[in-house]
């Protein structure tokens, strides 16, 4: 139980920060900006993406949250990985910036699997 509850918080912090922080911290930047523009969506898609990058990694890290808004924030950044890894294919090619988004993608699930591993422990 102690080594699901380590593997659950490592992949949930590394979540938190990569998408909850860094997009609070960088989101507004002329890179960040030049990002979205580059992949051929409006400027306001960008601060719509941090805005609920952020919510959603505090729903992911904050335990009293319920879960079945937690199943949202879940879903909800598994449909922006996978979204983000086909808009650097369709725009770039097959690079780093397409896989980057999947590896993230599987981080994200160890945290789900993770999460739903200690809380079945936690109803019986």
């Amino acid at each position: 139980m102690k080594k699901d509850k380590i593997i659950y918080w490592t992949a949930t912090t590394l979540i938190f920060l990569f998408e909850g922080v860094l997009p609070a911290l960088t989101g507004q930047s002329e890179m960040a900006k030049e990002g979205i523009r580059h992949l051929g969506y409006p400027e306001y898609f960008g601060l719509m993406l941090v805005v609920f990058k952020v919510i959603g990694a505090i729903v992911l890290i904050v335990p009293q949250v319920p879960k079945r808004i937690k199943e949202w924030a879940y879903a909800g950044f598994g449909i922006d990985f996978i979204c983000a890894s086909v808009s650097h294919w369709a725009v770039d090619g097959l690079g780093g910036d397409t896989f980057f988004p999947l590896i993230v993608f599987a981080v994200l699930a160890v945290s789900y699997i993770y999460y739903h591993k200690i809380n079945d422990h936690k109803s019986i």
